[in-house]
């Protein structure tokens, strides 16, 4: 039944075209058995006051004028591309970021077109200024959690939390494989990428800290890392400090390997674009018990894709090309989806 509304609700959307729904510089490969997604919903807010952040430009009053019939249009387009990312069946596990509350989830998975599945959600409010959360979504008949951590992001001098956190979820999928995930939303580079860098490489610290532990643990760990890194593959935070390699270098099960590095300098799209330069600060990180393929469950080296259908893109007319077709230029709304293009992975059954 599951299958037949998606191909349904694919047919009537017609903006879909899902021959083009993978562009990697590759031709596009079939779907494995678990399907992941990562996707930075560009500020998915409601438009309702929060006293406790500073979310007052996205009320109708505030200076992006954001109202609930704009608020409606930007939770239908987000469940549309998490939707067509999955395919002819439904994205199994899903990271978000970007996300105001509990709220804005519900209107996504609950209220919107995605109600019929069953997508369970963990979220909590994040001590973020401007009020911006991580999620994890997923079909509880393909993941199921068995522990939950939000590991909080402290400065150097902070006695508290102001961005952020990393979501942790430790959980069986139905293969029978444990896997650790983790969902992440690193500091912007607002203000300069040097002068923001040491915040990264804080958030950086902080996830390798973690995953240390998990392999100290069990060495042979299934470690799958998501998000909006805020920073390239060969940046210092991801290159250096996680230690995240090439999936072309030799695999060893307790060491991280960036799915997105063959995107860098690749002259292909990438997941975001920034003054006419496609760049990856979107990424797939894995373990190398993953990749070697001796486990039941595993992903291959070139996994990750891009989801750059033509309805999520439009012509670059300052440079060249296309770039993502976004909610809002500046102050001013634009109507698009995001300013990020979701990112995808395959995992595989033996």
């Amino acid at each position: 039944m599951m299958k037949i509304y998606a191909l349904l609700f694919l047919i009537t959307s017609c903006q879909i075209a899902l021959s083009q729904s993978v562009i990697d510089g590759k031709e596009e490969d079939k779907r494995g058995d678990v399907r992941v997604i990562f996707y930075n919903v560009e500020n998915c807010f409601d438009c309702f006051d929060d006293s406790l952040t500073l979310d007052n430009e996205f009320l109708p009053e505030g200076e992006r004028h954001w109202n609930w019939d704009k608020y409606k249009q930007k939770t239908n387009k987000i469940s549309k591309v998490i939707l067509a990312a999955g395919g002819w069946e439904f994205p199994d596990i899903i990271g978000l970021c970007e996300i105001e509350n509990r709220f804005v989830l519900d209107g996504i998975f609950k209220i919107g077109h995605l109600n019929k599945i069953n997508y369970q959600i963990i979220h909590r409010e994040s001590p973020d200024r401007r009020g911006i959360d991580v999620a994890l979504v997923y079909q509880s008949e393909v993941f199921q959690p068995l522990d939950t951590n939000f590991l909080q992001l402290k400065y150097k001098g902070e006695n508290v939390s102001t961005t952020r956190e990393i979501l942790y979820v430790k959980g069986k999928l139905h293969t029978s494989d444990t896997i650790h995930l983790f969902v992440n939303h690193w500091p912007s580079r607002w203000g300069g990428q040097l002068e923001s860098e040491n915040k990264r490489i804080s958030a950086a610290t902080l996830l390798k800290t973690t995953i240390d532990a998990i392999l100290l643990d069990d060495t042979s760990a299934k470690i799958l890392i998501m998000g909006d890194f805020n920073d390239h593959p060969d940046n210092e935070s991801l290159k250096s400090i996680l230690n995240a390699r090439s999936p072309i270098d030799e695999i060893s099960d307790n060491n991280l390997y960036n799915l997105a590095e063959s995107f860098v300098n690749s002259g292909s799209i990438g997941s975001y674009k920034y003054q006419g330069k496609w760049g990856m600060l979107d990424q797939f990180i894995v373990s190398g018990a993953l990749l070697n393929k001796r486990g039941i469950l595993y992903c291959k080296t070139d996994a990750m894709s891009i989801f750059a259908p033509d309805f999520l893109l439009e012509t670059d007319e300052t440079h060249f090309g296309t770039k993502p077709l976004r909610t809002f230029l500046g102050y001013k709304y634009h109507g698009g989806f995001s300013d990020h293009l979701p990112i995808v992975l395959d995992l595989w059954r033996k």
